[in-house]
């Protein structure tokens, strides 16, 4: 089993970056012992666990090879279809490793149901269909289940469905992620027992009293801001405003409300935006700090954060026995959130990336 040396890296321990030491690549994991290793000499550059985009989606390679290209070694697939795509694009070495939600639940007058190709057996319009809806993604193997929350009297999923798909789904044990992007939306995840919601808001900032309940819920947040701003930016000055979106992820942070990097990269025909996948990653974190977090925080959004709230346990963080899941950027985050842009190396499961 081949073994790399990287000598002279600083290591982001999920705190600070430390001073320059030697960390190994033994396979595809994080190991300890260099002899015998390739030695590759950082010359100090800043080594960061690799990347992970806790929102997603994917039509093909190309997607995963842009992601890898800019230092995201894991994502999160917040719903494609069919499934047997995401099944073809799962496990291949040296690329990008996903997590999905295959088909996501949707009513039938929702802007999703509208989308081309949307799966009929995604649009749930009573409990009982929920029941079963939720059956089958945990037969395929779906990592968490995924629901379309619209603003009330919008075409949605009504709330005793929602209620119908959250109760099935954690009668599973399955995590259930839900897409809101208005208040109101955000109301209904919230009174269904939602556990993520991704997306902030664009009509309105979050209330008071909704952070707070967020925070005394142990609700978990994937805001998506890069999403958020390219809608804004697509539909100008008719459109919502990127403000409330903003304002919201700084208030859920400040109320220690677990805030996730997730860009909602996508190239699928009918999305309110196309965001690239790979560099809108960077793009997001620059918007986390924007908002207010910590340049720390907003790297612990994007590595530690989702390994521990999507149980993947095997990554996140740079320690023995770890997935060699590895970016090594030129310049120090911490200072300048911008210098993970600044790619000088990419590892998934131990394999080096030739960065394109």
């Amino acid at each position: 089993m081949s073994r790399t040396a990287l000598t002279n890296a600083r290591v982001f321990d999920g705190r600070t970056v430390g001073k320059p030491m030697t960390v190994v690549i033994d396979g595809d994991r994080i190991g300890t012992d260099p002899e015998g290793a390739r030695i590759i000499d950082a010359k100090g550059a800043v080594l960061l666990p690799g990347l992970i985009d806790a929102h997603i989606h994917v039509t093909g390679v190309a997607d995963l090879e842009r992601l890898r290209d800019h230092g995201v070694t894991t994502a999160l697939v917040m719903a494609s279809w069919p499934p047997e795509l995401v099944a073809s694009l799962q496990g291949k070495s040296g690329l990008t490793s996903l997590r999905t939600a295959g088909t996501p639940a949707a009513g039938p007058g929702g802007n999703h149901a509208k989308m081309p190709g949307f799966p009929r057996d995604g649009i749930i319009t009573d409990p009982g269909q929920a029941r079963l809806f939720v059956a089958r993604r945990v037969a395929e193997d779906s990592d968490y289940i995924k629901v379309i929350t619209e603003t009330p009297g919008h075409g949605g999923l009504d709330q005793p469905v929602l209620d119908a798909l959250v109760n099935e789904a954690h009668h599973y044990g399955k995590r259930v992620v839900a897409h809101a992007s208005a208040a109101g939306a955000y109301g209904m995840a919230l009174d269904a027992g939602v556990d993520v919601l991704t997306h902030a808001p664009l009509d309105q900032a979050l209330t008071e009293d909704a952070v707070r309940r967020m925070a005394r819920e142990h609700r978990i947040v994937v805001p998506t801001l890069t999403m958020m701003e390219s809608i804004v930016e697509r539909f100008g000055r008719v459109g919502p405003a990127y403000e409330p979106a903003r304002a919201s992820v700084g208030a859920m942070y400040r109320a220690g409300i677990p805030v996730l990097a997730g860009t909602d990269a996508n190239s699928a025909p009918g999305a309110p935006a196309s965001v690239p996948h790979g560099s809108s990653m960077h793009r997001e974190l620059e918007l986390l700090v924007d908002a207010g977090l910590s340049t720390v925080d907003a790297l612990r959004a994007a590595t530690a954060l989702p390994a521990k709230y999507f149980g993947l346990d095997d990554r996140g963080t740079i320690a023995p026995g770890r997935r060699a899941d590895l970016l090594l950027v030129d310049g120090d985050p911490l200072a300048g959130i911008t210098a993970t842009r600044n790619v000088q190396g990419v590892w998934c499961g131990g394999v080096e990336a030739t960065i394109r």
